[in-house]
């Protein structure tokens, strides 16, 4: 795979996930569409770096698969229901989250998402503030990952 500038993988037929999103928006050609290119723009201001991938394509989904937002790691996906559009954050439940935007997925350990209907008003600084969150949870997580333990020595006698 040819690595593209936007920090992008070129899948097969040149279809890089970036367009692939792309074309998602525009099929979608609704309410949807323009809160997914909201929330993508937002994410791409809170991380310049941040990395587009499009994962899990299946039957269920239409062979579209889900646009995925990385940085070390998943730091959301963006799905689209007929009557919302989900955010999911890998490690929501390690974040804070004082402006309360995580609505969705709250029984978890792990994951914790923010569901926007229609008409919904994104906050956009809280949501920036969040997904700065979740990128700095993934670059300490691997700048401190866990040592390589020692094996145990014998006890001498």
């Amino acid at each position: 795979m040819k690595k593209m500038k936007s920090g992008s993988t070129e899948g097969k037929g040149g279809d890089s996930p970036s367009r692939l999103i792309d074309a998602r928006i525009k099929e979608l050609s609704d309410w949807r569409g323009e809160t997914l290119a909201r929330v993508r723009a937002l994410i791409k201001q809170a991380d310049p770096d941040v990395v587009e991938e499009v994962k899990w394509k299946k039957p269920s989904n239409s062979m579209r698969g889900v646009p995925v937002w990385e940085h070390a790691g998943i730091i959301c996906t963006g799905e689209t229901y007929k009557n919302v559009v989900k955010m999911t954050f890998a490690k929501g439940a390690a974040l804070e989250d004082p402006c309360g935007l995580f609505n969705s997925s709250l029984e978890g350990n792990t994951r914790r998402a923010i569901d926007i209907h229609e008409g919904d008003k994104i906050d956009e600084k809280a949501l920036q503030v969040l997904i700065r969150a979740a990128v700095a949870l993934n670059t300490s997580v691997r700048a401190t990952a866990r040592p390589v333990r020692s094996q145990k020595r014998p006890k001498s006698a």
